[in-house]
């Protein structure tokens, strides 16, 4: 194309690769702008749903949308509800039209993990139908398939019910759709469900002592081509996730990136599409392009018409802004809040309307930092310019943490012509049904608790499980029998209380019943009422407190909000206090959340066999109730970030930065090295280094942690996991974990203590948004003083940065293999400390002068501080390797001092 709208300067411009005429341009304008006025086109190819069943609740008379959809009234559908004392509600159209319009400028922005309202809808939430009961809507089915069910609520004002404190279930046929359900304000809820049999129900069950209620329900056919029974899945690459029909998919988000919101007139199947606006997390590194509707093609031979998405989707995108300046690792990023637990199926549409000829932009997409799609070249998928495209994956819940599915575009490297660019035009987001054929909360439609591993495959895993542990236990009986044949003193050795590791020394005081009743529950031989002992290896010694639910309820006072100290993928963690005063961190799971289960086995089966003091301990858990909690030492100061940056907490003196870091390297270096077999931690970053009240830095949160590679490998084949800004760029792309994974994220964590700022910042200008690649740049130019915390400026040595800088420098090699070990780099950051204090003890701690620019000169010429320097080089030559804490206990110096440049 040679001229494209940009929309956020509400002007034509012409494309940067165009070669058209100034006149040709305006007579374009003049043609964009005459087609912009046209009446809205589709294609030929129109859906007519077999099933279209169309209520206004509560209302005596048909109500027609200004979309031109009809809804019928109470009177016209009365024979498909069956209920018990039902009651019908109304008030005037006038008084509750006044406030949805009032409501109606919120729908278009909402960023709740639900389809926003469309406002010509606004007229079906004048009326509503209350259940009392339980009560089913039941409709004949013409033609089985996929069905939209859209349901719409609103609490209207009722002399006999308060319809805001409302609590109820909604189920589909044999689906649970929503869960404990409540409205305060306008909410619209979209699903998508495959329809077997010639007879569908919607349930509405209210919880005991409430009422449930409706304002509107449409149940209306979906084409068959919607979508295919056959996705690809995100990660593992190239695995085919069958059976997509076989569940009930919820529509989370659906948006028209780059393009205003689409309501339901402008789509082929009365969609609400919304803008990307606020799910863009960097604004200023993208625009806004699009061009007429009625320039976009489809390939309806190959099954893509507008039923997929409207012309209107495909005519807008995002793309980079001043991509031809734009760093090469930038990526256009949208993240959404998700709901833990589900897998989430993803569809990507595209139409490449930047172009000006084939086979010119090349781009990467990604679905939470893995690599979804590699070099799309659009016209090579299509064969045309402006010609639609979509591609759908699933997303498994295992590659879901912290609530968020973040999708990216980004420039190909590989390719050094074309367009340096990346686009999106659409995105959906749909939420999948679980095992327990639920789209919100565990339950069955028969109210039956079935959690997210309580099908099939799983239920085989705990059989093998228990099974393993009646082994373990017959073992365990027949070990008992031949030391009783043992002398005393050997008995004394190698006593089963030998064989576990105590937890924490301040509670090896539990009591011998609670102590076995923990040990036995980890062989399986205890049946808790969640199950949750069975996920827990046999292999596990742990010998710790077992805390009762009650215990921890009076601790955190019902686990009440004030006590909430942190919130991550896992759950909550609390503050307790026992009745001695002990302080506890009480981390809460989250029942719902397959990744919490995996995080809460991995948390005890790691922490178990650790004890280091620069790693947060773990005292005990509680699994009664369908509880999964873990309770840790608690860390009084926090994370190392909040006194970094954001938070109001005092600064930390250069000094403490360094003896902070020098803790969580020691620490990760007993992970690599002091186990029997070395741990990778996977997810290094300020927010897992904790303070305690001394400001010791111990390493926590061991959730995504995996065992090393033994002696004949050289890496862990895992999905990727860990955090946006610290993850390993070898990693990412070849799902290889080493222990270098840790070095490198160790590497920002440096630099963040050093700038005290964000690791990723999108509010910053572009080539600053990444702390790794900004102090990467200034430490090339070597001026890394540049842009360290002013804070510290005045405080450090120029040989204490140097040496710190370098061991950061060398953290972030683009190749693991040319990083150094976490042990190597503990020594260089000793070696600054001792710098650091040298310089303090020649120079004098004196206010307001700055130890990184001030050399008073000698009389040989020498400066004062390069003598220090000299006399470190000095006992460098004499000794080419230190002694520092860990299982090997002697670590070889990677780098001398010599002559520090940047590079």
């Amino acid at each position: 194309m040679g001229l494209y709208l940009d929309t956020k300067n509400a002007t034509f411009r012409k494309h940067p690769k165009s070669k058209l005429p100034r006149s040709t341009c305006s007579f374009s304008i003049f043609l964009i702008v005459f087609l912009f006025h046209l009446p809205n086109t589709t294609s030929s190819i129109t859906f007519s749903p077999p099933d279209n069943y169309l209520i206004d609740c509560g209302s005596p008379e048909q109500t027609r949308l200004s979309d031109g959809r009809n809804f019928k009234s109470e009177r016209d559908t009365a024979s498909l509800l069956s209920t018990e004392n039902d009651v019908q509600a109304s008030v005037e159209f006038s008084s509750i039209a006044t406030a949805a319009k009032a409501s109606a400028s919120s729908f278009s922005s909402s960023t709740a993990n639900d389809s926003i309202v469309p406002p010509s809808s606004l007229p079906l939430y004048t009326t509503v139908r209350i259940f009392p009961q339980q009560s089913t809507y039941s409709f004949h089915i013409s033609q089985p398939g996929p069905h939209w069910v859209r349901l719409f609520f609103y609490p209207v004002p009722d002399p006999t019910h308060n319809l805001t404190a409302a609590v109820f279930k909604v189920f589909a046929g044999d689906f649970v759709l929503l869960d404990d359900f409540s409205a305060t304000t306008f909410a619209f809820r979209e699903f998508l469900v495959n329809i077997t049999g010639d007879r569908f129900s919607l349930i509405f069950k209210p919880k005991k002592k409430t009422v449930a209620f409706v304002n509107a329900i449409e149940v209306v056919s979906a084409p068959y081509t919607l979508i295919s029974d056959s996705v690809s899945a995100v990660f593992p690459p190239g695995q085919s996730v069958a059976g997509a029909w076989g569940r009930a998919l919820r529509v989370s988000y659906r948006l028209n990136v780059g393009g205003p919101t689409l309501v339901p007139e402008n789509d082929t199947l009365y969609r609400v599409w919304q803008t990307d606006a606020t799910f863009n997390a960097f604004k200023e590194g993208s625009r806004n392009v699009s061009v007429p509707p009625e320039t976009v093609e489809y390939q309806e031979s190959k099954g893509l018409t507008p039923l997929i998405a409207p012309r209107m989707v495909y005519s807008s995108a995002q793309e980079m802004e001043n991509s031809l300046t734009m760093e090469p690792n930038f990526n256009l990023t949208w993240i959404f809040n998700v709901d833990q637990g589900y897998s989430y199926l993803i569809r990507l549409h595209f139409c490449d309307i930047v172009s000006a000829a084939l086979n010119t932009l090349y781009f990467n997409v990604y679905v939470n930092e893995i690599m979804a799609m590699e070099s799309v070249d659009l016209s090579s998928l299509t064969g045309a310019l402006s010609t639609a495209y979509y591609k759908d994956f699933v997303l498994h819940s295992m590659n879901i943490t912290n609530n968020k599915i973040m999708v990216q575009v980004g420039c190909n490297s590989n390719f050094h012509s074309g367009i340096r660019d990346a686009i999106l035009n659409g995105l959906e987001i749909m939420k999948m049904s679980n095992s327990a054929n639920s789209l919100d909360g565990l339950f069955t439609v028969s109210g039956k608790y079935k959690g997210p591993n309580s099908g099939p495959k799983t239920m085989k895993i705990v059989a093998a499980g228990l099974a393993m542990a009646v082994a373990a236990t017959v073992m365990l009986c027949v070990a008992c029998i031949r030391w009783r044949k043992k002398p005393k003193s050997w008995e004394k050795r190698k006593s089963f209380s030998s064989w576990l590791l105590p937890l924490q020394s301040s509670y090896s005081r539990s009591s011998t019943t609670s102590s076995r009743r923990s040990a036995l529950s980890l062989f399986g031989s205890r049946r808790s009422k969640s199950g949750y002992s069975s996920y827990i290896s046999s292999s596990v010694v742990l010998f710790g407190k077992v805390f009762t639910l009650a215990e921890l309820q009076a601790a955190t006072q019902s686990f009440a909000e004030k006590a909430v100290i942190g919130v991550g993928g896992f759950g909550k963690v609390y503050l307790g206090v026992l009745e001695d005063g002990t302080k506890l961190a009480v981390k809460r799971g989250n029942p719902s959340s397959e990744q919490g289960i995996n995080e809460f086995r991995t948390e005890i089966e790691m922490l178990s066999k650790l004890r280091h003091r620069h790693l947060v301990s773990l005292i005990g858990f509680c699994d009664e109730q369908s509880e999964m909690i873990l309770v840790y030492e608690y860390m009084s100061n926090g994370p190392f970030r909040d006194h970094l940056y954001g938070s109001n907490l005092s600064k930390l003196s250069w000094k403490q930065r360094l003896e902070i870091c020098i803790g969580a390297a020691r620490g990760l270096h007993y992970l690599h090295t002091g186990a029997a077999q070395g741990i990778i931690h996977r997810d290094v970053k300020t927010t897992n280094i904790l303070l305690d009240e001394n400001f010791v830095s111990k390493v926590a949160d061991f959730g995504l942690s995996k065992t090393a590679p033994s002696l004949d490998q050289t890496h862990v084949s895992t999905a990727v996991k860990g955090s946006f800004g610290y993850l390993d760029p070898e990693y990412f792309r070849r799902q290889q974990l080493t222990e270098k994974s840790d070095v490198y994220s160790f590497g920002v964590v440096l630099f963040e203590a050093l700038c005290a700022r964000p690791v990723i910042d999108p509010k910053l200008p572009r080539e600053q948004v990444s702390l790794a690649e900004w102090a990467m740049h200034w430490h090339r130019k070597g001026s890394i003083e540049t842009i360290i915390d002013p804070f510290i400026a005045r405080q450090i040595s120029s040989a204490s940065l140097k040496k710190f800088v370098e061991a950061a420098e060398k953290c972030m090699a683009e190749y693991g293999v040319d990083r150094p070990s976490i042990g190597d780099v503990l020594w260089n950051l000793e070696y600054s400390l001792q710098l650091h204090e040298a310089a303090v003890v020649e120079e004098g701690d004196i206010k307001g002068q700055s130890l990184i620019f001030m050399e008073k000169k000698v009389s040989n010429g020498q400066s004062k501080m390069q003598s220090v320097i000299d006399d470190f080089e000095d006992v460098s030559e004499d000794h080419s390797s230190v002694t520092v804490a860990g299982s090997d206990g002697h670590i070889p110096m990677f780098s001398q001092m010599g002559n520090f440049q940047g590079r």
